[in-house]
């Protein structure tokens, strides 16, 4: 069968290695332009992309899937085409062109958590148990009927990064066996059922703690954006980075935003119990154990987080 692989991130490559690995004929990847990385802002190609030519697999770069991307996916006459967050719209004109329609992996339960970051705000929100489906793609954000699922346990300690990058590999097989029942005509697809839950896209202010809510939410804020966008709260106006807390349920009660030294523990009060700061990144500065940075503090019990 031939396959159209669409996607960007890292977390797609699994799903394209699988499906060459199983002999799928991937005829095309589409993926997102090269963008600008690190300071110096060199123009770098997407994970996929870069796995892509490795492979020696023609690359189709677009923003956006126009008339013109359409017609170089029809040339490329794929039976099917798997997408694993790719970044944009399918419209109508290309989803026509497989015989088999697009099948997407996408990682949540769904209907539950339909959109760009469903494994962030699934820890957010506190979940238990997340997942992956794959599902017939259509014109509606995420609302395709399901193929297949797999359910994976969130870890107490999980950021968004090592959640992502488990489900990547498990959820990299459901496509591969997808695929194998859409080539051998027996993969049956149901309509979703269940509550209806939406992920938009985090945004910078999705990192901000704020001191007044509960420890616990305040850490399934700080590992749900982890590693992107980061967690962060502001001192003396200035942004400081901060990588996932740890809680303290035990320790002496801070009033929301205080600091005070536990031992060696540097700690935060919350609108519950303190949590516990790992490590810390100043403004202009590289990241370093918390310990380290309450160091450079003249007298932490000063110290006010915003």
């Amino acid at each position: 069968m031939r396959v159209l692989f669409a996607g960007t991130p890292a977390v797609a490559v699994p799903s394209l290695d699988a499906l060459v690995a199983a002999g799928f004929d991937v005829v095309a990847v589409l993926t997102r332009p090269d963008a600008p990385l690190g300071r110096k802002r060199v123009l770098t190609p997407s994970p996929v992309a870069a796995r892509a030519a490795e492979l020696g697999i023609e690359v189709i770069h677009a923003a956006k899937v126009d008339a013109a991307v359409t017609a170089r996916i029809e040339a490329a006459a794929p039976d099917v085409a798997a997408i694993v967050a790719y970044g944009g719209l399918i419209p109508r004109a290309a989803l026509d062109v497989p015989r088999h329609g697009w099948i997407n992996l996408h990682f949540s339960l769904l209907p539950a958590w339909r959109g760009a970051a469903p494994v962030q705000r699934a820890l957010i929100a506190g979940d238990d148990i997340t997942g992956a489906v794959t599902f017939r793609l259509e014109e509606g954000l995420d609302t395709g009927p399901v193929f297949g699922t797999l359910t994976e346990s969130v870890r107490p300690t999980d950021t968004a990064g090592e959640l992502l990058d488990r489900l990547s590999y498990s959820g990299a097989v459901l496509l591969t066996q997808t695929l194998s029942a859409v080539d051998a005509g027996k993969a049956t697809a149901v309509p979703q059922q269940g509550d209806v839950s939406l992920a938009p896209k985090l945004t910078l202010e999705d990192g901000r703690l704020d001191w007044q809510q509960p420890a616990l939410a305040i850490g399934r804020r700080a590992r749900g954006v982890t590693p992107e966008p980061g967690a962060w709260t502001t001192l003396d106006g200035q942004r400081v980075k901060l990588e996932p807390v740890l809680l303290r349920p035990g320790a002496p009660a801070l009033r929301p935003g205080r600091l005070a030294l536990d031992g060696k523990a540097v700690l935060v009060g919350t609108g519950s119990h303190p949590v516990e700061l790992t490590r810390v990144q100043p403004s202009g500065k590289k990241m370093m154990t918390a310990a380290d940075w309450a160091r450079g503090q003249a007298t932490l019990e000063s110290v006010v987080f915003e």
